[in-house]
């Protein structure tokens, strides 16, 4: 799970909602962010639906998938939502975010779905006179073909580093300090008492750095 969800996803996990927007809060909102792009209205958006999410959720709960990956694939699709939403349309936004967090889940259901049919590598294809299990792996003369992941891996890590980087001192050092990059992790109320500052700043500092991770890493 990338971790610019852990926030979002935690909450949902909790079962700690922020309580629904109501209708003239919710439209200050869509106008703030559709006018000016405004990271605080969109958050507020998203955090105030995060009950629609798992309401969803709970529906495929009965699939193979893990309940934690479908959550966070639902979050995704509250996202999209938000970010596609167009305040002239006719329906709410809540309508419109429940057809694409539905729709984010049923095509990663698809797709893992489509994936249990192919052969892994790791796939075990027989028996050796042992009674060990020979992998297709084992059968291939050259092992070296993980280049390509290897090479994924090592842009996906230079992706993150120069986002990092885009941070401000302080966004960086609470990011660092709370997922752990290059020290221990630490928890908001750690990181507020070693900071001398307010817990609820270090949330919104880290949130607001959250948010600026995501659209540069969704690019």
């Amino acid at each position: 799970m990338l971790f610019f969800l852990l926030p979002l996803f935690g909450a949902i996990k909790s079962e700690s909602y922020p309580q629904k927007l109501s209708d003239e809060e919710e439209k200050m909102y869509l106008l703030q962010y559709a006018e000016k792009k405004d990271e605080t209205a969109r958050a507020k958006l998203i955090e105030h639906n995060l009950r629609l999410v798992a309401h969803i959720a709970k529906k495929y709960e009965n699939t193979q998938e893990d309940k934690d990956d479908i959550l966070s694939i639902g979050i995704l699709g509250l996202m999209k939502a938000v970010d596609s939403y167009q305040i002239t349309a006719n329906n709410k936004l809540a309508t419109y975010a429940a057809r694409c967090i539905e729709n984010e889940i049923l095509m990663h259901l698809r797709a893992n779905k489509n994936k249990r049919n192919l052969i892994y590598l790791q796939s075990p294809v027989a028996m050796d006179k042992d009674g060990n299990e020979v992998e297709l792996l084992d059968l291939i003369e050259d092992k070296n073909i993980d280049i390509m992941a290897s090479y994924e891996k090592k842009a996906m890590h230079q992706d993150l580093n120069d986002a990092l980087k885009t941070l401000n001192s302080r966004e960086y050092e609470i990011i660092a300090r709370r997922y752990g990059i290059g020290r221990d992790s630490q928890t908001q109320k750690e990181i507020a008492k070693e900071m001398n500052i307010s817990r609820s700043y270090v949330s919104r500092i880290e949130k607001r750095a959250l948010l600026k991770l995501y659209f540069l890493l969704k690019k």
